[in-house]
């Protein structure tokens, strides 16, 4: 099991905060683990640490100018924690300039569920959209963009908003969160209902919409560009 945080902004515009404890299945630890909290985005009120944000605050999404921060999730990401997926004990940090020039403007550390936004003719022969969105751990390369373990436990979150949004951190575009289609979750019946709990801005899975831009592995950009 593991522990997490839900903040949600209510139909009044309070915000609620609520402690939870959820299966250690990916379903579940992907929407509390793309961003740390120095983590910089843009806001109305000018760049701040994704630590500082809450619902209610507006939030500069690309494309889709300012938008309502509706909900925030949060957990601890914990190095070598027995019986947990490797990948949750570990961080992806990606160095200035390593994805082109300002992306990002200075170092970048991410969750192991951040995706950022990809562009380019591999993208667009392979999907027939302009953009993609790939797992940031898929960059790693072990110059620019390295995983790295911390040394002690880490909070790291994630952000919703009305849709799917793309926001600007550090200079490299990621994505807030938008859950897999339901038949690709790993979910069992009565899983669907606590997981749609965790999300109380939501009344079901039709309610976030469709994804702003399709998913993909950086391998099957790497196949395309061989081709």
């Amino acid at each position: 099991m593991r522990r997490v945080e839900v903040a949600c902004l209510s139909p009044s515009g309070d915000v609620n905060i609520s402690p939870r404890l959820v299966p250690a299945l990916p379903a579940f630890e992907e929407p509390f683990a793309a961003f740390t909290r120095a983590t910089l985005v843009a806001t109305d009120r000018g760049l701040t640490a994704v630590g500082d944000l809450w619902p209610g605050d507006q939030v500069r999404t690309v494309g889709s100018g300012f938008q309502t921060l509706l909900w925030k999730g949060t957990t601890l990401l914990v190095p070598q924690a027995a019986g947990q997926d490797p990948a949750m004990g570990t961080l992806t940090r990606i160095a200035a300039d390593a994805l082109g020039i300002a992306r990002p403007m200075h170092d970048l550390v991410l969750g192991p569920s951040a995706r950022v936004t990809q562009r380019g003719a591999a993208v667009e022969r392979l999907t027939g959209r302009e953009a993609a969105l790939i797992p940031a751990r898929d960059f790693i390369d072990g110059c620019g963009v390295i995983e790295i373990t911390p040394p002690a436990p880490v909070e790291i979150c994630h952000l919703g908003f009305a849709g799917h949004e793309i926001i600007v951190a550090n200079g490299v575009e990621v994505e807030s969160y938008h859950p897999e289609p339901v038949h690709n979750l790993g979910l069992h019946a009565g899983y669907i209902d606590l997981f749609l709990s965790c999300f109380p801005h939501v009344d079901d899975m039709a309610d976030w919409g469709l994804p702003a831009f399709p998913r993909l592995r950086r391998a099957d950009l790497d196949l395309t560009c061989a081709a």
